[in-house]
């Protein structure tokens, strides 16, 4: 069992939540009589049968609370659900068939930066009326965002391959995910937690990255992420001298604001001893990789990417060959793979590129290591400044999930030949209403 698990198992939650689910579920399924019978259909789509098997295989039910993690750099998107011992375990990886941007945070509205952080995701942040089959809100921007007066809306993680600042799956994918989604919230679970990291926090990408401007924020964002990994517990978010604090309860009558320094807080012995732990061993290692580490490309100018699975699928298209390899759902004729420049290749494959410019031409010198406070096992990273905005580099404007749909390219991979990187339960009252959710 695991030791920071709750001490109850999610099956004999209170019968208080279990009686507020219920009726919030009844309510559902009424409202849902007024909505469209498509639009209905994809909203209460049962989860198939082959799911159900699988969260049962893992000790898991349809109904427990679920997390989710996002990695741009190799485009996945990780769902995790409760097991019977209350931690979260991984019940499935989805690749991401688009997202558009640069690593990095998002910083200003039409810059086509997909966002980075800690975000919550309520029903109303559910979108069954999707221009992009289905969505869901990010919340974007979050208190973090707007401490750093950061602009944007309606960044999602939805369907139709196509991204412009938002996190894009197949149909099939968002279809399985809003789903598993909405038999979390039917089973109780008020919101789930989205975290958006610019690639896995390992010692080895730490290394890579080092010289990166937007280090700083991302040795924040790592400390939310050891959070997880040690506890597999969802970590409490709070924002307080514009950096992220985790897992922290401040002393009676203080409170977290996100503009103002942070007040005496504590975490849990046990858990800011494992994550120290954890942190030590991490910066160990990357000082170990740093001498021999070859420097990942600043910007790719690519915008954005997009997994292997579904680069091979367009390059067959393209060439008109078959292939042996398998997209997990239906790409649409209008997806556009990222520009395969030598950048995106090198980060995609690892290779050893040149340093990447400043803006005065000289080239930019690796950055030294964050360090951290001695003594502090759990210490917040307050930057001095706001991360550096990514230029967009595209003239494109924005595209919100509630605009219509916008003219679409012929998918190309002319200049990436030879460049690829080497159920619902029977009886459950689980539907969604259409009209519950944001437009």
């Amino acid at each position: 069992m695991n030791r920071f698990a709750s001490n109850r198992p999610w099956a004999t939650f209170s019968s208080r939540i279990r009686m507020v689910a219920l009726a919030a579920t009844a309510a559902l399924a009424l409202a849902a009589c007024n909505q469209t019978d498509e639009v209905a259909r994809k909203a209460n789509k049962p989860l198939t049968p082959e799911m159900v098997s699988l969260i049962a295989k893992k000790d898991m039910s349809p109904a427990s609370p679920m997390l989710v993690r996002i990695f741009k750099q190799e485009a996945e998107l990780e769902v995790w659900k409760a097991t019977s011992d209350g931690s979260y375990a991984l019940l499935k990886t989805y690749p991401i068939c688009r997202w558009s941007g640069e690593l990095g945070p998002k910083v200003r509205m039409g810059d086509r930066q997909a966002p980075e952080g800690f975000y919550t995701i309520t029903p109303g942040q559910m979108n069954p009326n999707s221009n992009y089959y289905l969505s869901f809100n990010l919340g974007f921007p979050n208190a973090f965002d707007r401490s750093y007066g950061r602009t944007g809306e309606f960044l999602m993680v939805h369907g139709d391959c196509s991204s412009a600042g938002c996190y894009a799956m197949t149909d099939e994918q968002i279809s399985e995910i809003f789903s598993l989604a909405r038999e979390s919230f039917a089973g109780g679970q008020r919101a789930f937690q989205v975290q958006a990291y610019p690639f896995r926090m390992t010692p080895k990408n730490l290394a890579r990255h080092r010289n990166n401007p937007n280090m700083a924020f991302w040795r924040n964002l790592k400390q939310g992420y050891d959070h997880f990994e040690v506890t597999k517990q969802e970590p409490k978010v709070n924002v307080c001298g514009r950096a992220y604090v985790f897992d922290a309860e401040a002393v009676p009558g203080r409170s977290f604001d996100a503009n103002a320094s942070c007040p005496p807080y504590q975490v849990p012995p046990q858990v800011a001893s494992a994550v120290a732990e954890k942190q030590h061993s991490d910066e160990a290692q990357v000082a170990a990789l740093t001498p021999s580490a070859p420097l990942a490309p600043v910007r790719t100018n690519a915008d954005g990417g997009m997994h292997p699975v579904f680069l091979a699928k367009l390059k067959e298209r393209e060439s008109g060959q078959m292939s042996f390899a398998e997209a997990p759902g239906t790409l649409p004729e209008h997806v556009n793979p990222p520009k395969m420049t030598p950048e995106k290749v090198a980060l995609d494959s690892e290779a050893a590129v040149a340093p990447v410019a400043t803006a005065s031409g000289a080239a930019a010198a690796p950055a030294a290591p964050t360090q951290t406070a001695a003594g502090a096992p759990v210490p917040p990273v307050r930057p001095a400044t706001a991360p550096a905005a990514q230029p967009s580099g595209s003239a494109v404007p924005p595209r919100s999930d509630k605009s219509a749909a916008v003219g679409r390219k012929p998918a190309t991979l002319a200049s990436a030949a030879g460049m690829m990187p080497s159920g619902t339960l029977a009886g459950a009252a689980s539907s969604l209403p259409t009209n519950s959710f944001s437009p």
